[in-house]
């Protein structure tokens, strides 16, 4: 493990405190704020039918005032573990993106375990996805051009949903973003990760999502790659990606493989390592000058993408 990078040197003193039970429902009990888009992005709720036999799926969803024309879109799917989380989370960058790129985002409410295990975050962002193609007219979207995207467990999600997409063949995303995703259960059982200067989210807490999402099939041979998306062998003919990571995050080395694994079955991929940086830190320190690169390499490559 690398030192902190000099931007986050202060993560250091970010205490290694694990979630349970508790602890992750008390996060979920806090409502987030949401944050004022200003005049040149206008944000709206919207619902969408859900899976089958499953209530609808709501999107935060936000545009560039005044879009008229037919433009692309980000479907973007927030992070927390799969335990905890909310679309306004991520308000501001999906607001940059909106405003930067001039595309819209649509960032999706889906349900989270342990009351609601797997399949239910990945067959919601599905219903999410079908939901933003079928009413493209409606918000001017371009349907070939539609993004998927997450951080952490939502990058996870992303990763499985473009598998999903993949497989059903219904709707086909133009691109996967994926930020620190949560991608490989199987980390849960790993001994050998020098974990002293991870910060945010830790190998307790790791334990804790996953076995709340997977249940007793947590670490075991039957997972499925839609709840695991490292667990597919076969990854050709998926979405071109983007893969952002930093070298104390706890999921760096599962998701450097993933990254290694795309690009030798064909697909496009490229792998951003930040040195010295932890799981969440742009979240942590928005302001940190390598927070705000990790971004702009974010808004390139979807823009070179869409």
């Amino acid at each position: 493990m690398s030192t902190f990078h000099p931007d986050l040197k202060r993560g250091r003193f970010i205490p290694n405190v694990s979630y349970g039970r508790l602890s992750s429902r008390l996060v979920r009990s806090v409502k987030w704020r949401s944050t004022d888009p200003g005049p040149d992005v206008t944000v709206q709720e919207i619902v969408v039918p859900g899976p089958k036999d499953a209530p609808p799926v709501s999107l935060r969803v936000f545009q560039p005032t005044g879009l008229k024309a037919a433009a692309p879109a980000l479907l973007w799917i927030h992070g927390g573990g799969l335990i905890f989380g909310a679309p306004e989370q991520d308000d501001r960058t999906n607001i940059a993106f909106a405003r930067e790129l001039g595309i819209t985002v649509a960032a999706v409410r889906y349900r989270l375990g342990p009351d609601h295990p797997a399949p239910a975050a990945v067959e919601d962002a599905y219903a999410a996805l079908r939901g933003l193609a079928e009413r493209a007219d409606d918000l001017h979207i371009d349907i070939d051009r539609i993004a998927i995207g997450g951080a952490s467990a939502g990058g996870g999600i992303a990763a499985a949903l473009a598998l999903l997409a993949h497989d059903r063949a219904e709707v086909r995303p133009a691109f996967q973003l994926l930020l620190y995703p949560m991608l490989d259960d199987r980390t849960t059982t790993r001994t050998d990760l020098g974990t002293l200067k991870v910060r945010v989210w830790t190998p307790k807490s790791n334990r804790y999502g996953w076995s709340s999402y997977l249940g007793d099939t947590v670490a075991g041979p039957n997972v499925s790659p839609y709840a695991a998306a490292a667990r597919r062998e076969d990854l050709t003919g998926l979405p071109p990606a983007w893969i952002g990571v930093g070298t104390l995050d706890l999921f760096h080395d599962e998701d450097v493989e993933y990254a290694r694994r795309l690009s030798d079955s064909g697909v496009p991929c490229h792998l951003d390592v930040v040195p010295g940086a932890f799981h969440g830190f742009d979240l942590v320190f928005p302001k940190a000058e390598v927070s705000r690169e990790f971004w702009r390499r974010q808004a390139r490559a979807l823009k070179g993408a869409l």
